[in-house]
């Protein structure tokens, strides 16, 4: 069974250490960790692992943040993965640090990586785990912010944070969507 992972963000290395990039640096710790690399394709740098009897393709689309639907779009076609089997992980500035939100449907909430995602589809309806991120700016400084690059409290923080991505991410696939936005929300 393929499960189809992004991470959203943007390419390119002055995008690589920021809060926006998160979703990025979510498929890449669980590619390092099992041994897997990342390979240039067609819309995205793609990398492959294996859990439990179950497939995950983890993809970082190489369309930038506004323009990810086309990436997923073309992803689950490719790879004949089904709506419900898909998992867009992508930063929150409504939640504080480190916070996960796992949910089954909803708005873009301001996000224009959703917004894409929705509008290509045609659907809200698909899973988002959203990483908070936090809303540490003053007025005004919002795109500084969330282009800015990790704090070192943060940073701190983040191999814990990313690990528990991981899990729920495995929770998702095993124990399905319901279970896992149960253990995991608010954690």
């Amino acid at each position: 069974m393929k499960y189809l992972i992004v991470g959203l963000g943007n390419p390119g290395s002055e995008y690589e250490e920021t809060r926006h990039n998160v979703g990025f640096k979510v498929v890449d710790a669980i590619a390092q960790k099992r041994e897997s690399s990342f390979e240039s394709s067609r819309l995205g740098e793609v990398s492959t692992v294996r859990f439990k009897g179950r497939t995950f393709i983890l993809l970082k689309p190489s369309t930038f943040m506004n323009l990810s639907g086309k990436a997923v779009r073309y992803w689950m076609d490719a790879e004949k993965i089904p709506l419900e089997r898909v998992l867009v992980i992508t930063d929150d500035l409504a939640l504080p640090f480190g916070t996960l939100r796992l949910r089954g449907k909803g708005s873009g909430g301001g996000h224009n990586g959703l917004a894409d995602i929705e509008s290509i589809l045609q659907t809200s309806v698909y899973a988002r785990l959203r990483f908070g991120i936090g809303a540490e700016f003053s007025t005004g400084q919002q795109v500084d912010y969330v282009l800015g690059k990790w704090g070192e409290s943060e940073l701190n923080a983040l191999t814990e944070r990313l690990g528990r991505c991981e899990e729920l991410i495995y929770g998702f696939a095993t124990a399905g969507l319901d279970r896992t936005m149960n253990a995991f929300n608010n954690t």
